[in-house]
């Protein structure tokens, strides 16, 4: 039942079994709809450049794929805090004739295309150019930051260095005065226009986290209706060494850092595990599925919860999250199963 967990463990809590009890009725009603995607499947699905506008939610005809590019496959998916899906993190490379690399693309941008007759063959569509696609930064993640800002203050002094030794072997001392000064003309114009277009990007970044926070806002309200339950109150746990989250943290893990982890009761007693995250066409993060009981994986029984009504936790030392719910694991296995 594993589909997208991981190895940092998260944590539900409840605040007492009667109360439980009380907010259990609305468990495991969430089932899974024709257009829904699991992430598990996201993960390794190949992604097409069309440079014509191509409507999402459209078909195509039978080998239609074959006239686009097929510029790479998704390694990775990114959430922010309220569990929306930020972007996918595509490597690319043999289709612009280099070395695979990483780079981030909004999920707004990808258009889902099914084929004719065939609503489960689904390919993911974005609109671009080859030219685009060379500019596009290289996706970076945290713990690699630092590493490659060095190495690329040391490349740009081994470049600067390089240009020194050149035009002191090949100028005399007027045309080396004359060189420099134009190159620190340059260098201030390529410094300007850098920073306008970083200033660009945070604007158009804080747009479309508004936007996407908007959008999850609605989904929750949708969902709550569908659903026909109370919603339960995310928990308030204190446990000492550990914090809730930010959500920079929250936002940093991907569906992969979330495969396995562990859910916890008021106690700290374990409840069940995190089996999948279940997202719709908006890429918005709607059901968490819970695996409770079983052992060693057998006989275990999905349910749903929603993502507001967890609680994540990290400790001092930035190694370990806990994840909790409002729930106790018999309370969970008396719910209707998922079906998923």
């Amino acid at each position: 039942m594993k589909r997208i967990l991981g190895t940092t463990a998260i944590i539900l809590s409840l605040t007492g079994p009667a109360f439980a009890d009380a907010h259990a009725a609305g468990f495991g009603t969430v089932t899974a709809q024709e257009t829904d995607f699991f992430a598990s499947d996201l993960i390794g699905m190949r992604i097409y450049n069309s440079e014509t506008e191509v409507e999402a939610n459209s078909t195509i005809a039978a080998d239609g794929e074959k006239e686009w590019n097929d510029i790479g496959e998704i390694n990775d998916v990114l959430l922010d805090s309220e569990g929306n899906v930020k972007a996918v993190i595509l490597g690319i490379g043999g289709f612009l004739g280099m070395g695979e690399r990483d780079v981030s693309v909004n999920m707004d941008e990808i258009r889902i295309v099914t084929e004719e007759g065939d609503s489960d063959d689904r390919f993911l569509v974005v609109n671009t150019s080859k030219e685009m696609l060379e500019k596009a930064p290289a996706f970076e993640r945290m713990d690699d930051e630092a590493d490659m800002e060095t190495e690329a203050n040391m490349d740009a002094n081994a470049d600067m260095n390089a240009e020194t030794d050149m035009a002191a072997t090949d100028m005399n001392a007027e045309t080396e005065v004359d060189t420099e000064t134009e190159m620190e003309a340059d260098a201030e114009a390529l410094a300007n226009e850098a920073e306008m277009e970083a200033e660009e990007a945070a604007a158009e970044t804080e747009q479309a986290v508004d936007e996407a926070t908007t959008e999850m806002a609605e989904g929750a309200n949708e969902l709550e209706q569908d659903m026909e339950r109370p919603m339960l109150t995310a928990p308030a746990v204190e446990r000492e060494g550990y914090a809730n989250a930010t959500a920079d943290e929250v936002a940093a893990l991907t569906a992969e850092d979330l495969e396995g982890s562990y859910v916890y009761g008021a106690n700290d007693e374990t409840v069940g595990e995190i089996g999948a995250l279940v997202m719709g066409d908006n890429g918005e993060v709607g059901q968490v599925v819970i695996n409770v009981g079983g052992f060693l994986g057998i006989g275990e029984k999905p349910v749903a919860v929603t993502w507001d009504e967890l609680q994540i936790m990290k400790n001092a030392e930035g190694d370990d999250f806990r994840i909790y719910i409002d729930s106790s694991e018999e309370a969970l296995e008396a719910q209707p199963e998922y079906q998923g």
